[in-house]
């Protein structure tokens, strides 16, 4: 079964410093159909004006996965950590039993582009943890690169759930297949580009659902980045 979440029936809010939409219900978006899928629990796509930025707030008993697309996002967290994030880099904040972040746009002229990806830990009370890796766009050409995983696998960031995130980049006419075991789901998110799941044409910011299939092959019909999430 395939179920496809098209990017204009997603939430959107203009604040003005900040353009977002929400996959998912969050904050003052409600949709009763779209409260997450299985251990995945919020996909914001999110543009913040330069010189803009959330200020410093809390969270608590989440794995929080941002992945940034253009610009670059500065972090600080009460774990003291502080950078910046940037294209081809993956951020991983576990926030335990609680920490306080704020996030960023320092330039003066350019917005920058991500997606703030929220999954459920696998239980609660965990001590916060911070990580953050480089995944070359070469890794993801044509292929399936692991960035996220229960273990860390392959070089990966480590979250706290029985999920698995990979980002692949197809050029028109390339593809890859993808197996799904057991009775394991997944969620694709195309970030950019067009390309289409199993012959269903997908353009950036769509989402889909595959549930109850043994696999599927995403197919480039322009150039296109794609997120995989393997959930149990």
């Amino acid at each position: 079964m395939i179920t496809i979440r098209r990017s204009g029936d997603r939430g959107f809010r203009n604040y003005g410093w900040l353009k977002t939409f929400h996959t998912f219900s969050f904050n003052d978006y409600h949709d009763p159909a779209f409260m997450g899928f299985r251990s995945l629990r919020v996909i914001n796509e999110d543009r913040v004006a330069p010189g803009e930025g959330f200020g410093t707030h809390p969270h608590r008993d989440m794995e929080i996965v941002t992945y940034v697309l253009s610009g670059a996002l500065a972090h600080r967290d009460s774990m003291g950590n502080g950078s910046a994030i940037r294209p081809g880099e993956v951020q991983r904040m576990s926030a335990g039993t609680g920490v306080t972040h704020s996030e960023f746009n320092h330039d003066a002229n350019e917005e920058v582009h991500f997606l703030q990806i929220w999954l459920l830990p696998e239980r609660k009370g965990l001590a916060p943890s911070y990580e953050q890796k480089a995944f070359p766009d070469t890794q993801k050409e044509g292929t399936l690169r692991l960035v996220a995983s229960r273990d860390g696998r392959n070089g990966s960031v480590t979250i706290h759930q029985d999920a698995s995130l990979y980002a692949t980049r197809l050029g028109k006419g390339e593809s890859v297949a993808v197996a799904l075991a057991g009775s394991r789901h997944a969620w694709i998110q195309v970030v950019r580009g067009a390309v289409t799941l199993s012959g269903r044409p997908l353009s950036a910011g769509d989402g889909a659902v595959v549930s109850e299939e043994s696999g599927f092959t995403l197919e480039g019909t322009d150039a296109a980045e794609v997120l995989v999430f393997d959930l149990a």
